[in-house]
């Protein structure tokens, strides 16, 4: 957004940084990468695309998007774990869910269940539920709508993006790359833009002036943080970076200034608290950590 608006923001950041240190300074872990397609003869020949990573207790779970190639072939839902969210063991019943094109996927658990967004074929986002897990029941597609009920003109709606904040679930998403949207929902069928302008545009920016996608929006100090990749010509084909922005209401974001905060060939990014500090893995082509640097 504007630097009146940023500056109006560290204004009145009396207790910590509107960008808090351990939310935008990442280093590498030197094993990289950790996780990684199995190869040839492999229903996960390549993993692509935004994989979810989500801590519970001492264990770390993993669900991915596997494929063989070519590209355009089926993406089935991978299940793995850890101990420590370095040394990932698959599932010996993987891929845990074939029945339908699974990708792009992010897990919100509410209650005893486990809700997954994720796109299927044509970057449309579905709703599946699991009570454990490993099994994955595909409810229905969304249903979303614009501020004045009539439904979105047809097209892909994806990278879904979702969070539940005073009994009100809310769902950000990209329509080709090309911006972020924000809708809410009680009943997890039918959502409703708050605006129907995008909440999140590329640009001006010269590190997303090209394609920009949302990944996870973390909250943190009673402010929301949105994770994003975003790529521009420079960058060369399908080459993205992270990068973060900040909003106290989900609808007016205000981009980090130092963007981008993981430089490139980096993508589809998720923060995972591990406890002690928040970690980065990014996802695609594969995974990989990074760590917080904490330095001011």
């Amino acid at each position: 957004m504007s630097l009146l608006l940023l500056a109006l923001l560290f204004a009145a950041a009396d207790t910590f940084p509107v960008f808090p240190s351990e939310l935008v300074n990442f280093a590498p872990y030197s094993e990289n990468p950790l996780f990684t397609g199995a190869g040839p003869g492999h229903w996960d020949e390549k993993i692509r695309e935004r994989g979810w990573i989500m801590r519970e207790g001492d264990m770390y779970h993993m669900w991915y998007s596997g494929y063989e190639l070519p590209e355009s072939g089926m993406k089935k839902l991978g299940y793995a774990t850890s101990s420590d969210g370095v040394h990932w063991t698959r599932h010996p019943d993987n891929p845990v869910h074939a029945e339908d094109w699974v990708e792009d996927m992010m897990v919100v658990k509410d209650g005893d269940t486990y809700f997954m967004f994720a796109e299927g074929l044509h970057d449309r986002t579905w709703l599946f539920t699991s009570t454990d897990r490993i099994h994955w029941t595909r409810k229905w597609m969304l249903d979303i709508r614009k501020v004045n009920g009539d439904p979105l003109p047809e097209g892909p709606f994806g990278t879904p993006t979702v969070l539940k904040e005073n009994g009100k679930w809310h769902l950000l998403y990209e329509r080709d790359d090309e911006a972020v949207w924000l809708a809410v929902s009680d009943d997890l069928k039918v959502w409703t833009n708050v605006q129907d302008e995008p909440v999140i545009r590329r640009g001006p920016e010269p590190y997303d002036r090209t394609m920009i996608a949302l990944n996870q929006v973390v909250k943190h100090e009673d402010r929301y943080y949105a994770y994003y990749h975003a790529t521009c010509p420079e960058n060369g084909s399908d080459r993205w970076t992270m990068n973060v922005a900040v909003s106290d209401d989900l609808v007016h974001w205000t981009k980090y200034p130092q963007n981008p905060i993981i430089p490139i060939d980096h993508s589809s990014g998720i923060l995972v608290h591990d406890g002690n500090v928040y970690r980065m893995y990014c996802m695609h082509p594969s995974v990989k950590l990074f760590f917080p640097t904490l330095s001011e």
